[in-house]
């Protein structure tokens, strides 16, 4: 069992390279999901395409992990709010995101909490654990 739990992360982190091929790979879609009342989609979407990389690569290399991961969460959090809440109002189909995303910020908070590695950033990875 000791052998394949460090597993998990790499199967956490790696998933999240699809939406880095999303953002880069099909601008177009990417800016879609961009709030009408916000300028610029494409910029929009490139900026957070590159997010998602930092995350990506903070966490694989071990520097400032935990903030990479909590900032990660904020982003999947506010995409609840800004995008998949009033998609879902008009069409059943973005509910399925709402809960993706949800469970996604809940797992990367997890992850910042028990499994990023760097120090720098306040918290002890053992808090809350009884």
């Amino acid at each position: 069992m000791n052998k394949i739990l460090p597993l998990g992360k790499w199967l956490f982190i790696l998933p999240f390279s699809m939406y880095i091929m999303l953002h880069f790979g099909k601008a177009d879609v990417g800016a879609s999901f961009v709030p009408s009342w916000l300028p610029f989609p494409m910029f929009w979407n490139y900026f957070t395409g590159a997010c998602i990389a930092a995350f990506m690569v903070s966490c694989l290399i071990g520097k400032y992990d935990k903030l990479a991961a909590v900032l990660m969460a904020l982003y999947v959090f506010l995409m609840i709010f800004l995008v998949h809440l009033p998609r879902a109002a008009e069409s059943e189909n973005d509910i399925l995101n709402i809960f993706r995303n949800t469970i996604v910020t809940g797992a990367l908070l997890i992850y910042a909490q028990y499994v990023a590695k760097d120090k720098r950033i306040v918290g002890d990875n053992t808090e809350g654990v009884s």
